[in-house]
């Protein structure tokens, strides 16, 4: 192993322990997979209440993440003839996307997985803040089952943001309409078709979508905290992009232990990975390994996004963030009530270094400090 590999490693594992220090993360851990082989690091604990270590192998939920595997499972039904990216939503779902505005006769699939469809963005949604962002009602919903059909209804009782095709949004509710035609198309479930498409082709042995009514990890994992909760007196029919943030509670609030609990994010952000699993799968989406080659290209063509993360573009459930020194890394990533993961890779995907923190506050600058320390330079600064 080379002196510089062994300085690149010793300088992640500062980086790990700067996001507990100076970041308060309760727990962070970083794989790292590059031509000198594997190393994994972590600092601060799983357990803030046993001071338990975080471990290699631990499951967690991976985010938004999960788009990039709604996305491969979609590209792989286009390559076994089952659909086209080009299909238009009401093709698949007649008469869905219908209401408020909403036309699913405008929208392909293509434009869903690219969160160009102008659909608006449910993560403002009352429904949500009031269930998930309050303390009272966090303790009264956490155990929902949700359906598709209350997902998509949620989403259609929102205007679009503009014309399909004309611009850049995210949103989660595309990719639960992307994850319904699945269904659709396959007449299985989506948690069956990304086992199918995905987990079983690359061998994942921590990795499944997570089902709406499974309330538990299945396997050893970290407990996760949350401080994502307005301030008390905040009206949830107040909020908008610009003032989302300001409305949360403070850094010195207690975190809430949301470990054990449903998740609603399912086609957009359901699923659970390990970081070995996530280098191995990340690797597979860079390479084009899984994916015909076509459609991996499809899943590489990026767009300019907006009101989204500063210096990026987005692909197919994928993304490229761009680096200080003017480099590009490859990114799978997301964030979750109570957690963040973080793969990012060469172009070539010669190193990759999968991250999760057990927490869901300032993962951003923690994610630029471990980028920084594994690739030589940090995110390019919000501009």
């Amino acid at each position: 192993m080379t002196d510089s590999t062994n300085a690149r490693r010793e300088d992640v594992q500062k980086a790990l322990e700067r996001a507990v220090a100076e970041y308060g993360t309760p727990g962070v851990v970083a794989e790292i997979q590059d031509e000198n082989g594997a190393w994994f690091g972590s600092a601060g604990v799983a357990d803030l209440g046993t001071g338990r270590r975080r471990e290699p192998g631990e499951q967690f939920n991976v985010g938004s993440a999960a788009k990039a595997f709604t996305a491969a499972a979609m590209l792989t039904l286009e390559a076994e003839g089952r659909l086209s990216l080009a299909d238009t939503v009401e093709e698949w779902l007649p008469g869905v996307v219908r209401g408020n505005g909403n036309d699913g006769r405008q929208i392909t699939i293509g434009q869903l997985l690219t969160h160009t469809s102008g659909l608006g963005i449910t993560g403002l949604s009352v429904e949500i803040a009031r269930k998930y962002h309050t303390r009272p009602g966090f303790a009264a919903h956490r155990y929902d089952v949700w359906t598709v059909e209350e997902l998509l209804k949620l989403q259609m009782a929102i205007p679009p943001l503009y014309a399909p095709g004309a611009d850049f949004a995210y949103c989660n509710g595309g990719y639960h309409l992307a994850g319904a035609i699945i269904e659709k198309a396959t007449g299985r479930s989506y948690e069956d078709e990304v086992d199918r498409t995905v987990v079983q082709p690359l061998g994942l042995t921590g990795t499944y979508a997570r089902p709406f009514a499974e309330r538990r990890f299945w396997g050893s994992h970290a407990r996760i905290y949350t401080r994502q909760f307005f301030k008390d007196g905040v009206d949830p029919d107040s909020l908008t992009p610009d003032n989302y943030e300001s409305l949360l509670e403070g850094p010195d609030s207690d975190p809430v232990d949301v470990t054990d609990r449903t998740i609603w994010g399912w086609a957009a952000g359901g699923a659970v990975s390990t970081t070995s699993d996530m280098l191995r799968f990340t690797s597979a989406m860079i390479t084009g390994s899984l994916l015909p080659p076509a459609q991996h290209r499809t899943m590489w063509s990026t767009v300019p996004t907006r009101d989204w993360m500063p210096n990026t573009r987005y692909g197919t459930g994928v993304s490229q963030w761009t680096l200080a020194d003017g480099r590009t890394l490859h990114i799978v990533a997301g964030v979750e009530l109570g957690t963040a993961s973080f793969t990012m890779g060469t172009p070539d995907a010669r190193r990759l270094v999968s991250v999760n923190i057990n927490c869901d506050w300032n993962w951003y600058p923690v994610c630029s400090q471990v980028v920084e320390a594994a690739f030589g330079s940090p995110f390019l600064p919000p501009q």
